[in-house]
């Protein structure tokens, strides 16, 4: 078996925020102390992405899909586990500084034009990674960013122009190239194409496929949009309340969903059917990650969750070739039966 190229190990991220001195005032003359806030944004995540692979991660806002992939970019540190590259671990050293490795995993943001640079031409914002990392020599650099817009759609003359005068689908066109330029061995698309038209998306997806084609691209691909991660992903892994719930491929997955939360997810999509839409939203709030439950974190909303789910997290075990579930219906019952 190929050794994987990207490998999550038991990460989990919390992030802990101590009260302002106003809070910690007012608790005094309440009464009521004001107390460390800990966000459990991931909690133990286990993911594996082959060479040439492209795994997808899903899951409502707040689940910590972002979070992971920035842990996987090497923008935060994990809390706990590691992430390695190629068996080299992705991370900052304990100065905060990024390590040699991390230029190897590029991201693209959600929004193109926060992420690059308004006072900087678009030709050196690509050109700035590899001049830094001395990947290009200086004479090649402006030939490297003509051939690099060439393979994202735009014309080499665009190269001296500002990121304002762009739309919103080339400047993401941009921050692929720019991604590109580096020559990474992983690519972390987190909401890519969430804040375009969809007329656009579908050009920028267009254009993903086409250079996973040309360059063989591992990625890992953060969407919530269910309808796109199906279409470009190999994989797709669920999360839920910062937990991995489901992983499998993209296609029986979809074909049949085993965890609760998985099916409730493709429900609540909209659909079109016999002439009127049919919607079935997943019931109940989700749980605050300052507070999560005991348990199944999806418990709570759960139609199905008995009594072993209020108390036990179920762990991720297999559900068929290919498949893992954490969900204790899937694995030896809920205890259902007890309660009733």
């Amino acid at each position: 078996m190929t050794e994987p190229l990207l490998k999550i190990e038991a990460v989990s991220k919390r992030f802990s925020r101590r009260p302002a001195l106003a809070e910690r005032l007012a608790g005094r003359i309440t009464g009521r102390p004001a107390r460390d806030e800990t966000v459990h944004a991931v909690t133990d995540v286990t993911l594996e992405v082959a060479r040439g692979e492209v795994l997808g991660v899903v899951g409502e806002s707040g689940c910590g899909k972002s979070t992971l992939g920035r842990m996987v970019a090497g923008i935060h540190a994990p809390s706990e586990g590691r992430v390695t590259l190629a068996g080299q671990p992705v991370a900052r050293d304990r100065g905060g500084h990024v390590t040699k490795l991390t230029p190897n995993v590029q991201m693209i943001h959600q929004d193109p034009f926060a992420s690059l640079n308004p006072r900087m031409k678009v030709g050196e914002t690509i050109a700035e990674g590899p001049r830094q990392h001395g990947l290009t020599p200086p004479a090649e650099i402006p030939a490297m960013v003509r051939a690099l817009m060439a393979q994202v759609g735009l014309e080499g003359a665009y190269a001296n122009r500002l990121p304002h005068q762009f739309s919103g689908g080339q400047r993401q066109r941009i921050a692929i190239a720019r991604a590109l330029a580096m020559r990474p061995d992983l690519l972390v698309l987190d909401e890519a194409v969430a804040s375009l038209d969809v007329s656009i998306q579908a050009q920028v997806l267009n254009l993903f496929l086409q250079l996973r084609r040309d360059l063989g691209l591992t990625a890992l691909f953060i969407s919530h949009d269910l309808s796109v991660v199906r279409h470009v992903c190999d994989r797709v892994a669920i999360m839920y309340l910062g937990r991995l719930v489901e992983l499998a491929p993209a296609e029986e997955l979809y074909a049949a969903p085993k965890h609760p939360y998985t099916a409730a997810l493709f429900a609540s999509v909209p659909e079109i059917g016999r002439g009127r839409r049919a919607f079935h939203p997943i019931e109940g709030e989700i749980p605050s990650p300052l507070d999560p439950p005991p348990g199944c974190p999806f418990h709570p909303r759960c139609p199905m969750a008995g009594p072993r789910c209020r108390t036990e997290v179920p762990a991720l075990g297999p559900a068929g070739p290919g498949r893992a579930v954490a969900c204790h219906l899937e694995h030896g019952g809920t205890g259902a039966e007890v309660a009733a």
